[in-house]
Parts: C-alpha cells; structure tokens; sequence
C-alpha cells in the first residue's frame, strides 16, 4: 500500500491564500491524526492547538481546567488561536470545544479552510471511553454527556466548516486523499467568493 507521502503534493494556492487547513471535531475524532496525515501530505506543518497550549503552561489540560476552570482554559485557547492563524501553510487540529466561540470562528474562517471532521456518538465514545485527559468527560455518566456536548456542537461544526467529511470505518491514508480531493475544489470557490466580497 502506498504512503501517503508517496504522493504528489497538490498546489498549496488551492487552498486559498494563506495555505492554512484548519480541523475542527468532537474529541476523539481524529483531528490530530488526520491533521498530521494531511499535513504530511501536502508538505505543511502541523500543529494541534491543546498542546501547544500546554508547551507555554507547562501543563496539561486537566490541570488548566482544575486551576482556571473552562472559561480560564478558553481564554488561553483563543489567544493561542490568534498566534496560530496568522502563520502561513499549517494544519491546525483545534479543540473540540474552540468553535463555541464567535471570535475563534471567525479567525479560523476568515484565516484558511476549515474541515469539520464528523464522527457518530458510538464512535467518539470508543475512542475517548478510557482516556483520563478529557475534563468534559468526567462526569457520571459521561457518554450521556458525550451525546449532550454532541448535540450541542454539531450544527456549529457544520456552519463554521468549509468541508464536512465523516470519519468513520475509512482508514486514515483514504480519508486524507478524499479531503484533498475536497480541498482541490473548495479552495477554488473560497478564492472566488473572496473576489466577490472585495
């Protein structure tokens, strides 16, 4: 089977100006693994936002979340969103909860062409089921909350993105050619609807 770094890289103007992917999705869907494949794909630098946030805390996100609570956590989450957006040909995997607010939706808009990476409940579920790092998932029924922050979020993933994908039984390497495939077209209609706007 093929690499997916086997292949050619696509043209990164199709992408739109900056050349910035960015991945937006519940925990657990795959936002840093794809991110890291597409990245790998396209020869862009990848970046996921919760960990560059812990390199400056010296912290992990538990910790952030015990000490400063979500909205400490969120504030740290869009500063470190300003910094990331103005760089040039990155794939950004965000935190699942970075869309909740208007001015990070609107830097990741207006700053590169957002994927909505959209897996089922049972699938974000098997994923994040075992895993202690996740601060919204302890409570005492936490795949009842998975649902409710689901059902919370879905419908504002989709309206921020410019591509929705579903994440499901694919593998990684035909996940990532099938969003560049996407990408090829969208960045085409991003550019036309930004000449339209000037």
């Amino acid at each position: 089977m093929n690499s997916v770094n086997e292949t050619s890289p696509i043209d990164a103007a199709a992408i739109g100006p900056s050349g910035n992917i960015f991945l937006v999705g519940m925990m657990g869907a795959g936002k840093t693994t794809i991110g890291k494949s597409l990245a790998g794909y396209l020869g862009k630098t990848f970046f996921d936002s919760d960990r560059e946030i812990q390199k400056r805390t010296g912290v992990g996100i538990p910790v952030i979340f015990e000490i400063e609570g979500e909205e400490g956590f969120r504030k740290r989450e869009t500063e470190m969103l300003r910094e990331l957006v103005n760089l040039k040909n990155i794939v950004l995997a965000t935190g699942g909860g970075a869309i909740l607010s208007e001015e990070n939706r609107n830097l990741l808009r207006d700053n590169g062409t957002v994927i909505y990476l959209r897996a089922t409940v049972d699938h974000l579920w098997k994923r994040t089921r075992n895993d202690k790092n996740r601060p919204l998932l302890q409570t005492p029924d936490p795949r009842v909350t998975m649902s409710e922050i689901y059902s919370q979020r879905d419908p504002i993933y989709s309206e921020t993105a410019h591509i929705v994908i579903e994440n499901g039984s694919q593998g990684s390497y035909q996940l990532t050619r099938s969003l560049v495939d996407q990408l090829m077209g969208v960045g085409s209609e991003i550019d036309q609807l930004d000449n339209e706007d000037s």
